[in-house]
């Protein structure tokens, strides 16, 4: 079965989605990369100049220019700290870019430096600074973390993504309404058609077989033909019926779903031989304990129960065949199973199962099934899915309503 055109649609989109985020990600990491290279060597370059300052005999103030003038842009934070990763006195002094909490207690303030250096840390290595003296080389470290733009540029692409799936999100929606209100319309038009063009016929036919009925008087076995004939186009007239009430609000009555399933199957178990030969048995039966009744439109779900019962009996490929449908409550819902021994579905098409046109059957149109959901899941806030199914054993419908 070929993948559904919309389907391939989706798909695209899909990979067309991944790929602007993969390729915004990787070119914000790259942009982010290049910065955090400039700001390591920035960083290195106040490094070199502490070094250098410290080191130089010349006068320290001439070289004031390069902490006002070039230092002094920098806007990322940085601390210095000693060979014990402690932060120097004077604080304020030693620290750049980075707020001081305003208290007196030294211990707070070193403390809450502590922290930052830990963070600064974690975002890079810091950076060893050796002031040589006559007794010694004086060892200390900067710390040094990411600017504030280099924050917003790594939150950028999550901002892009929200975004974009935000647009996503509302475009499935908006196509999806749309979809749905075109195959709507185009299921509403095509039964109010339907039911227009047979009315005319069923009308004649049903005279005719009034009149068929007074030259039958005489012969019980013409009569009894005749009288099934009249059965026959009555449930025709109601097949018109319920394609004229589709797009049309329903009325929903109390009914015992058992006498309505019943009564469904009796018309059935008439007719299954002659449809399908002689040589085939199909039995059809209701396993309940008690009669429930919910509130539907009859007419509706009985066509509901006729196409669960056309579906299972086409299934059944073997001489023999059970379709057996259970109802029992099950919580806060009303559960109807319906269960043959036909051929099964393969798990993977269960959902296709109910798309409009999927058939696996060489005759019909493939729209009973998808019919079926449209009644149970519009018309009646309920469900119908597929409950079970294994190929060669049989498949189980399963209709949940609410009570």
């Amino acid at each position: 079965m070929a993948t559904p055109r919309s389907a391939n649609i989706k798909i695209g989109l899909l990979v067309t989605a991944v790929a602007i985020v993969l390729g915004t990600l990787y070119y914000t990491q790259s942009i982010v990369e290049q910065l955090l290279k400039k700001e390591h060597e920035i960083a290195q370059l106040y490094a070199h100049s502490l070094e250098f300052i410290a080191n130089s005999p010349a006068d320290q103030s001439d070289y004031g220019f390069i902490f006002t003038e070039v230092i002094g842009s920098i806007d990322f934070p940085m601390i210095l700290t000693d060979s014990a990763n402690q932060p120097i006195e004077p604080f304020h002094l030693n620290t750049r870019n980075i707020l001081l909490p305003e208290s007196n207690s030294d211990a707070e303030q070193r403390e809450f430096l502590s922290e930052m250096i830990k963070k600064l840390d974690n975002e890079n290595k810091p950076i060893k600074v050796i002031i040589r003296v006559p007794f010694g080389d004086i060892i200390q470290y900067l710390h040094y973390g990411e600017s504030e733009i280099i924050t917003k540029l790594r939150l950028l692409p999550i901002v892009e993504i929200v975004v974009a799936g935000v647009f996503i999100i509302m475009g499935y929606l908006g196509f999806s309404y749309i979809k749905r209100s075109e195959h709507g319309n185009i299921w509403v038009g095509m039964a109010k058609e339907t039911a227009h063009q047979l009315g005319t016929p069923l009308s004649s036919l049903l005279g005719w077989i009034e009149m068929m009925k007074i030259h039958a008087e005489q012969n019980p076995r013409q009569m009894e033909v005749v009288n099934e004939m009249q059965h026959d186009l009555i449930r025709l007239q109601k097949v018109t019926d319920r394609f004229s009430k589709i797009g049309s609000k329903p009325n929903y009555n109390d009914e015992d779903l058992n006498e309505v399933i019943q009564a469904v199957i009796a018309y059935f178990q008439k007719r299954l031989p002659s449809r399908f030969g002689e040589g085939q048995t199909i039995e059809l039966s209701i396993e309940t304990t008690e009669h429930i009744t919910a509130k539907i439109n009859r007419e509706l779900f009985e066509w509901v129960i006729e196409n669960l019962i056309k579906n299972a009996v086409d299934a059944i490929e073997e001489s023999k065949g059970k379709i057996t449908f259970s109802i029992f409550r099950k919580g806060s819902h009303i559960i109807i199973d319906a269960k043959d021994t036909g051929k099964g579905i393969d798990m993977k098409y269960k959902k296709d199962i109910f798309r409009p046109g999927y058939s696996t059957k060489k005759r019909g149109w493939g729209l009973g099934l998808s019919l079926s959901k449209r009644i149970i899941e519009t018309y009646h806030k309920g469900k119908l899915f597929v409950k079970e199914s294994k190929l060669g054993k049989g498949t189980t419908f399963r209709i949940r309503l609410n009570k």
